[in-house]
């Protein structure tokens, strides 16, 4: 299978699976991400309008609405109206948006504002795309710059993805094998209540929210909590493991998931999630194995069932 074949075939499980482990927004298509990160200095200027990317999280102010709206005209390819919804606001989502909106008369406009906000991972992301778009050198700059200047950022995860195209787009997320339900009547509520719970329970649910919300950093802290309140705990060190994943160094997950799979050779969430971060890493043979294995340990079980989701996706993305 050719390393294109395996990106299509894993972005597909992924989005099958989507609703469960993919943090962050939208990829490129896989011809995009799928071309070394140094052809975007020498690429011809692309047909049409780059993409925008703006995570609004759990905001639902009147503005975020309307920057949802006018981010879906965008999408849509309504570029006129979703300029005129963007006017109505000056955070730096709406100038983007605007701006972005104007393409390619705007050109000059998105450098400034790189220049303006050289420590805003949303600006210096965007800043790339409008590079890599045009056909211009240092998008590959842009996006070190999202990546390190604010790394808690759904941004930053999304820089990575077009950093290191030869992984899924993406984070993996920690899948924790007990059922649970989160209280609260909004989904601010139900995060503020899992920030104040600091059981281990609690800990590791937050870090999942974060994971949601494209915060790894803050989750990897919340899963190091839950470490630190039970290590011998299989579910905290799992998440402990996978929060550390880093594309560009998976070995800090890796090094961790290996030694648990001797700890505790018969629970599934260990063989689960060594499959899932090899299926970020597009080795699907080795992924599959570890999935099979994950079912098999504890038949029924939550981690089971999730490991069976996974291996159909793979089954029926790889069906012609």
């Amino acid at each position: 299978m050719s390393a294109r074949a395996r990106t299509a075939l894993v972005v597909a499980v992924l989005a099958a699976v989507a609703g469960v482990v993919v943090v962050g927004v939208a990829a490129l298509t896989v011809e995009e991400t799928e071309a070394p990160a140094s052809a975007v200095a020498t690429a011809t200027p692309r047909k049409g309008f780059p993409p925008l990317q703006l995570s609004l999280g759990i905001r639902d102010d009147a503005e975020a609405a309307d920057l949802r709206r006018a981010a879906a005209l965008y999408e849509q390819g309504k570029r006129r109206q979703a300029g005129a919804v963007f006017a109505r606001h000056d955070s730096l989502e709406a100038k983007l948006g605007s701006a972005f909106a104007a393409w390619p008369a705007s050109e000059d406009r998105i450098e400034q504002l790189g220049a303006l906000y050289p420590r805003s991972s949303l600006v210096q992301l965007h800043v790339g795309l409008s590079r890599f778009w045009a056909g211009l050198a240092g998008a590959e700059t842009a996006w070190r710059e999202a990546r390190d200047v604010e790394p808690d950022t759904p941004y930053a995860v999304r820089a990575g993805d077009l950093l290191h195209p030869e992984f899924a787009p993406g984070l993996p997320g920690f899948i924790v094998s007990f059922d649970y339900r989160i209280e609260g009547e909004t989904p601010a509520d139900q995060l503020q209540r899992l920030a104040a719970d600091r059981t281990l329970r609690g800990r590791l649910l937050y870090g999942i929210a974060l994971q949601g919300l494209g915060r790894p950093v803050s989750a990897r802290r919340a899963f190091e909590q839950a470490r630190e309140l039970d290590p011998n705990d299989v579910d905290a060190l799992v998440a402990d493991a996978v929060g550390r994943y880093d594309k560009g160094n998976p070995s800090a997950s890796f090094s961790r998931l290996g030694p648990l799979s001797r700890r505790f050779p018969h629970a599934a969430t260990v063989r689960f999630h060594l499959g899932l971060l090899l299926l970020w890493q597009r080795d699907v043979k080795e992924a599959t194995r570890q999935l099979e294995l994950a079912r098999s340990a504890e038949p029924g079980s939550k981690i089971a069932l999730e490991a069976k989701r996974f291996l159909d996706a793979v089954r029926n993305a790889g069906t012609p």
